[in-house]
This record gives C-alpha cells, sequence and structure tokens, in this order.
C-alpha cells in the first residue's frame, strides 16, 4: 500500500458515528437564509437570551430587518465592508445578519484590540461604518479620522435587560463601568434609536453563494493581520457539516450556550450561526468566566455548550460548582487547545454530557476536524478525524508534497469545502497557504491506524492563552518599536489556568538598561491585555540559526528544561 493510499482510502470513516454522511447533499442556502428560515418555522421560539432578556425568532428578524433598512440609508451598497466591535449581545446578532442581508461584508473585530489593532483592521478592510459598545465610543470616535468609517451606531449592555434588572442597571452602571456616556458628535447614533427609526423592509439584494460574506482577521508568522475571506458558501456549508456530524440533535429542539466570542471564525460558526440554523434558542454570555458561566448553565439550562479548555477548567475550579446543576448539557465541543484527560471525565461525570474535542483554523471557517460524538470512538488527545468532505494528509515538513506514512511526523494539509478563498489583498500569502486547492494549515500533526490525526507542534509559534490566539510576532513588533531594544522574541509558557502565558526575551542596544516594569506598562499601552507578557528576560544575545533567525524552539526548550517539563 503506497503512502499516498494511507490517505485515499479516508481510514477515518470507520470511525463516524451511524447516521453522520460521508458527503453532505449541501443547500445552497446563503447565511441570512439560516435566519429567514428559522423565523419562517419556529416565529415564537427564543432565539437569543441575554441575562434573561429573551426574543424571538420573530423579533430577530424583525430587527435585523430594519437594521439592513438603516444600513441601505447609510449608503451600503453590496460588497461594502461593516465592522462589528462588540461582545456576544442580541445587536451582535442581528447587526451581522442585517450586514449579510443586503450584500454586505461583515468584519468581526475583538472588543479587547487596542487602537493600533482595530485601526490597521478596519482600514485593510475598507470599514464604512462601524457597530459598537458605548463603552468604547469615545475611542472609536477618536479614532474614526484615521480610518475610512464614517457613520458610528452604539450599543449598551443596558439596552436589552429583564425587569427589574433594567431599572437597576442606570443606577449602578457608570460606577460599575459597564456603561459610559458618549460624547456628542456627527453621524454617531444610539443602536435603538436607528432600530425604532427604520422599517423592517430592507431592499431585496440578490446573494451568489461564492461572494464574500466577511473578512474575518487573522495574525501570521510575518504580524501582519490577514482578513481571511470567507464566501457564503464556505460559511454554510460548515455549518451543515457541523450539522450532519450530531445527527440525533434536532432542529428547534436544543437550546446552545452562546459562550465562545462571536468575533472568533469558532464561535461565530459553532455557537451563532449554527444555533441559528438549527433554530436553536442561544444563550449570550458576553464575558465567558467561570462565575457567568455557571450561572447561566444553571439558570438558562442550554443543552449544547462549545467551550475552549480554559473554559471547562475554570468552572471546576470555580467554588459555585457544586452548587450549580449542570446536568441539561448533552453535548459539548472543544476546541483550540488540548483537553486534558482528567478535565473531560471529571465534566461529564457532573454533567453526563459528552465532550468531543476537535480542530480548525480561521482559513477553514473554522471546523476541519471533530471526534464522533455518540457511537464513534473518542481519542483523548485525538483532535478526531475529518469532517464530511473534509480530505486530509500529512505531509514532508520539507518539500511541503510527499505523503507520509502513519504516525510520521509532517505537516497538515486540508482540502474541502469550508477552505476560505483566500487573503484579502494579499495574493502572495494566499499562493503560500493554498496550494492546488490544498490549506497549508501551518501546523505539525500525525495520523494514526485509524485515521485519527493529532496536533504535535504549532508551526508558526501560535501562543494560546486563555483560549485566545496569541501571535509572537504581534507582541516583538511593538517592542522593536522601544527605543531600547534591539532584539525581542516571544514564546508561550505553561499557565495553570490559562494553558499559555507570555514570556519575551529582550536584547537591549548597548549601553541601554530597563527593566520589567518599563517594558510590560509599554505593551499595556499598546497591546491587548491577553497579550500582555507576564515574565521578561533581558540577554546580551539570542540563539539564532546561522542566516540569522532567532530560535525559538531553542528558547522553549530552555524555559521547559528550566521548568522541569523538559
Amino acid at each position: 500500500m503506497t503512502n499516498e493510499s494511507t490517505y485515499q482510502k479516508k481510514q477515518w470513516l470507520s470511525g463516524y458515528e451511524q447516521g453522520v454522511p460521508e458527503n453532505v447533499k449541501y443547500e445552497e442556502i446563503c447565511v441570512p437564509e439560516f435566519l429567514e428560515r428559522s423565523a419562517d418555522r419556529f416565529p415564537d421560539k427564543m432565539a437569543l437570551n441575554f441575562q434573561g432578556y429573551s426574543i424571538t425568532y420573530r423579533q430577530l428578524k424583525d430587527m435585523a430587518d430594519r437594521f439592513a433598512t438603516a444600513l441601505t440609508e447609510f449608503g451600503i451598497q453590496k460588497g461594502d465592508s461593516v465592522a462589528i466591535l462588540l461582545p456576544n449581545l442580541i445587536p451582535c446578532v442581528a447587526a451581522y445578519y442585517a450586514i449579510l442581508k443586503i450584500g454586505g461584508i461583515a468584519v468581526m473585530n475583538n472588543p479587547l484590540y487596542s487602537d493600533r489593532e482595530l485601526d490597521h483592521q478596519f482600514n485593510d478592510s475598507g470599514s464604512k461604518i462601524l457597530v459598537t459598545l458605548d463603552l468604547l465610543g469615545n475611542r472609536m470616535i477618536d479614532l474614526r479620522p484615521k480610518t475610512g468609517i464614517k457613520q458610528i451606531i452604539y450599543t449598551s449592555i443596558g439596552d436589552y435587560l429583564p425587569f427589574p434588572k433594567n431599572l437597576l442597571f442606570p443606577l449602578v452602571a457608570k460606577k460599575k463601568k459597564l456603561a459610559a456616556d458618549v460624547k456628542p458628535a456627527d453621524e454617531v447614533y444610539r443602536w435603538k434609536d436607528v432600530i425604532a427609526g427604520h422599517s423592517p423592509n430592507p431592499p431585496e439584494v440578490e446573494l451568489s453563494f461564492e461572494q464574500a460574506a466577511q473578512y474575518q482577521y487573522t495574525g501570521g508568522t510575518t504580524g501582519v493581520s490577514k482578513g481571511v475571506i470567507l464566501t457564503h458558501a464556505n460559511l454554510s456549508k460548515n455549518v451543515q457539516q457541523v450539522g450532519s456530524w450530531f445527527p440525533t440533535f434536532k432542529k428547534g429542539e436544543e437550546i446552545m450556550l452562546g459562550a465562545l466570542p462571536f468575533f472568533h471564525v469558532f464561535g461565530l460558526t459553532t455557537a451563532m450561526n449554527f444555533a441559528i440554523f438549527m433554530g436553536w434558542g442561544d444563550i449570550l454570555v458576553p464575558k465567558p468566566q467561570p462565575e457567568p458561566l455557571l450561572e447561566a448553565i444553571g439558570k438558562f439550562k442550554p443543552t449544547f455548550a462549545p467551550l475552549v479548555p480554559t473554559m471547562y477548567i475554570g468552572m471546576l475550579n470555580h467554588p459555585n460548582i457544586d452548587k450549580t446543576p449542570m446536568t441539561s448539557l448533552k453535548g459539548c465541543f472543544s476546541g483550540s487547545a488540548p483537553l486534558p484527560v482528567e478535565v473531560i471525565k471529571d465534566f461529564e461525570d457532573r454533567t453526563g454530557s459528552v465532550i468531543v474535542e476537535g480542530f480548525g483554523l480561521t482559513e477553514s471557517s473554522p471546523v476541519t476536524h471533530i471526534n464522533p460524538f455518540a457511537g464513534g470512538k473518542r481519542k483523548v488527545g485525538s483532535i478526531g478525524v475529518p469532517i464530511p468532505d473534509t480530505h486530509c494528509r500529512i505531509v514532508d515538513l520539507d518539500d511541503g508534497k510527499t505523503d507520509l506514512p502513519v504516525n510520521e511526523i509532517g505537516e497538515l494539509i486540508v482540502k474541502g469545502p469550508q477552505v476560505m478563498r483566500g487573503y484579502w489583498n494579499r495574493p502572495e500569502a494566499t499562493a503560500e497557504t493554498i496550494v492546488d486547492g490544498w490549506l497549508y494549515t501551518g501546523d505539525i500533526a500525525k495520523m494514526d491506524e485509524e485515521g485519527y490525526f493529532y496536533i504535535v507542534d504549532r508551526i508558526k509559534d501560535m501562543i494560546i492563552s486563555g483560549g485566545f490566539n496569541v501571535y509572537p510576532r504581534d507582541i516583538e513588533e511593538v517592542l522593536f518599536e522601544h527605543p531600547k531594544v534591539l532584539e525581542a522574541s516571544a514564546i508561550g509558557i505553561p499557565h495553570p489556568t490559562r494553558g499559555e502565558a507570555i514570556k519575551v526575551f529582550i536584547v537591549l542596544k548597548e549601553g541601554e538598561t530597563s527593566d520589567l516594569d518599563e517594558m510590560i506598562a509599554y505593551c499595556q499601552e499598546k497591546l491587548a491585555k491577553y497579550k500582555w507578557p507576564t515574565e521578561i528576560e533581558f540577554r546580551d544575545e539570542l540563539p539564532k540559526t546561522n542566516v540569522g533567525k532567532i530560535l525559538k524552539k531553542d528558547l522553549r526548550a530552555e524555559e521547559m528544561q528550566k521548568r522541569g517539563e523538559g
């Protein structure tokens, strides 16, 4: 048997749960039709629940349609970009579906990002309108002149709250920094005023399955955040692939825990779009810390929960875990980092649910692999098997082409309908990443005899801290701008609750002196909080290759040895 036939044979199909197809019969349904259909089929079913305030599918469709009308009046046309800078709130979902309904391109942005990071994404995407939070309003008004953004629409956490929280919120919100006054400025509008002031009758726009639906920004080895072009077909087919993976879950019958951030494609596909496609209720958790997660599970009884390892670990270690009823959960999905065996066992024992680990990346909408849910074999430590219509190979790290035998380590490459069209305005980067239809993931992996895949390392040196992807180059670029810094290299180091923390090695320019506090303060001004280093080590020199490239693997090996983990 040749190596090539190892992957052509698709040994992984034998692990599929009964009822999961090898190939999905896709409906050519664009993303906004998810909402149209569910509103038609389940008009009075809860669509979104935010801290006890619920709106039905009929109401969500009405809100999205009103905002679509407003966007059209503001001048948004097919192919225009609109930026969303929000946590998981009701307006985040409505705005996303409104943008796509009129043929716009949604640009999802992380509210924790610094102005520097947002400036790049707004400008690179050509965003014309921004939907954000009152807490960020004044910053965004100040940033707007550097961008092509014309109108800013802002919502507040207090816009949709149940009685009596809606009465209490204005009294305590500003003290608790949950709300802020937005200064008067031209073309700045309150979300609720915009919704109330427009009819739910946007113009009919013909959508193409192959047109761009969103630009999802991702970092990379170059340090430049790249816009991944995801089409309606990419997003719709990935949701349909995920739906086919869980055949026992029926439309209209479950409740999703919407805790993964929707501004990340993992949360967007598995916790938002999948829920709306299935006509499920979605419990929105804007700050997925252990306490609000436990509160949401105990109070609102979700049945399906996509989460990241830090969320499972945080809940299990929280004092409220023993007081929280969690048996409503049936299915849980985990991604972004390996989930320890003891965590899986403890969580499943407490809830009666089944956790399946999976894998994906922004460039694939994102899901490519999942462990079988029921009836198939789950392998702890494995990312599972390729989902329907997803082809995978492990290729030689040097030539990028030669298929490697079972259990040999190489680069994971994937092909499927969920693979991006390319990077926005970056043809060279696209050509490097997609070759003959194969997406080169940048992940070092292997496949076992039964077709289960395992991630061994990350070629791109990405750090995953608290469920967030941190690209070392982002931190290094900032430090390179410091007048005292000659060289900087960031790596991930083990952290008991966040998975990884960030350590930076710095070489100062000759004659300069500095300390930890100065460098961390400098980073805090320019980077999102989760990218802040926790440790800094000053050195006279850094290990390098013959051509002068810093050897991060040597720095990591030294660090592991120092910590007794090497």
